[in-house]
Parts: C-alpha cells; sequence; structure tokens
C-alpha cells in the first residue's frame, strides 16, 4: 500500500475545503468586513417578490404553515429581518407550504437556522437527507437539500438551499466559503433560506411535485429578482 492510498477522493474534498476555511479565516481576522452587500442593491421585500399567485399556483390563506414551534420563531425573529410563511394550492387541489426568512447581514451570528436542525428540534425523525439538483426550466439546475422527515404519522418531504449574496450554499461548509469569500472583499453578505415542503409518505414523489413548483415559482419572476432567490448561476 502506497503512503497516500487513503486519501480517497471525497477525503481530498474535504482537506481541501479545511484549508480553504483555514487560510480565508485567518485573512479575515486582518481585515474584518464592514461594507453590507445588501446596502448596495436593491431591498428585499419578501411580500412581494414572492407572488402570491403563479403557474396555476394561489395562496390559501386558510391553511398557514404551522410547524414552527414558539422557541424557534422567537430564534428566527433574532436571526432574520424578515421571515414569510405560505401554504399554496395548485391546480388539483394539491397543497405547498413555502416557508423563507431573510437577513442582512450573514455572519457567524445570524448564519441561517437549518432546517436539519430545526426539524429534530422539534421532534421530527429526519429520515433521509441528501443533496440534489432541481430542473428550474430553461436548462437552469438548481443545487438544493432533500430532506425526509417524519413525526409521529406527519410524513414530510422538504427541499431548502441557501443564497448567501448571490451564492448558492447548500452545506454549512459551502454557507462558511461564501461569507468568508466575501468577507475578503470587504463585504458582508445577506442570506436567504427558502424551504418548500409537502405532506406525502412517498418522498421521491414529493420531490418530485415541489421541482415543478419551484420551477413555476422561478419562472414567475422577474430577472432581477430570480439571482436574490436562487443565486447568480440559475437567475439569468
Amino acid at each position: 500500500m502506497s503512503g497516500i492510498s487513503w486519501l480517497s477522493p471525497v477525503r481530498v474534498r474535504a482537506l481541501f475545503a479545511a484549508l480553504v476555511l483555514a487560510s480565508a479565516s485567518g485573512a479575515a481576522h486582518v481585515a474584518k468586513p464592514t461594507v453590507h452587500l445588501a446596502d448596495q442593491q436593491a431591498k428585499v421585500e419578501l411580500e412581494s417578490i414572492f407572488p402570491a399567485s403563479f403557474g396555476g399556483w394561489r395562496v390559501d390563506s386558510q391553511q398557514p404553515v404551522g410547524i414552527i414551534s414558539p422557541d424557534v420563531a422567537e430564534l428566527l425573529s433574532k436571526l432574520y429581518a424578515q421571515t414569510l410563511t405560505r401554504t399554496y394550492v395548485g391546480p388539483g387541489g394539491e397543497r405547498m407550504m413555502l416557508s423563507v426568512a431573510y437577513g442582512g447581514d450573514q455572519s457567524d451570528a445570524t448564519r441561517a437556522h437549518r432546517p436539519d436542525v430545526c426539524y429534530p428540534a422539534q421532534g421530527f425523525s429526519i429520515v433521509a437527507s441528501a443533496d440534489a439538483n432541481v430542473d428550474t426550466g430553461s436548462g437552469k439546475f438548481l443545487n438544493v437539500r432533500h430532506m425526509y422527515a417524519t413525526l409521529g404519522s406527519r410524513h414530510e418531504p422538504v427541499t431548502f438551499w441557501f443564497v448567501v449574496g448571490d451564492q448558492v450554499a447548500v452545506s454549512g461548509t459551502q454557507q462558511k466559503l461564501a461569507q468568508l469569500q466575501y468577507g475578503m472583499r470587504g463585504l458582508i453578505p445577506d442570506g436567504m433560506l427558502v424551504r418548500v415542503s409537502s405532506i406525502d409518505a412517498d418522498p421521491d414523489a414529493g420531490y418530485r411535485a415541489q421541482a415543478g413548483f419551484i420551477a413555476d415559482l422561478r419562472q414567475a419572476m422577474p430577472a432581477a429578482i430570480q439571482s436574490r432567490v436562487f443565486g447568480a448561476d440559475v437567475g439569468r
């Protein structure tokens, strides 16, 4: 066995990410960012950015999203300047839940409160969790995390992603790297967490339905808004 045979591709990527994080963290201590990226862009208003109706979907005002416990809601209100929760009804009567949180300061103290942490804190079991790509139409693919959560008889497939500045970041490491990259330019990025979920005992069917909802949502948004919600690579 050679001296480097233990370095699998996964370990090499992990080692590279750790080295980048370490070097970037050192640089961040030298020049702490002071300029907020949000101040250089149009103000984000979640209520207006996310349409109440699009592509056959409409907001169901009688069916609010109600899985967030009071203590978690209080935490989110401290971490984020704005939150939005809605339930949409589709053409066939199907329901889709949307939850969005936005903060103008994506620093260490206010980095996104992850659903894969939030759900277990409320008693859910995470049955499966994996990175995935969602086809948002016109050859645009969005990096997301698929998570299948259960609580008693409730079976909830979840699709979520983060946007740090204009970069999509699914893992905590990707979030930190994006934050540090902006920091090395003297900028404090804003951050948005988008979560789409539905009640479905078949997670694959749930993810497919959520992908259709996400594609309809992107296509209903002006191009100038898409990069704030889906990242620069998708929102062009």
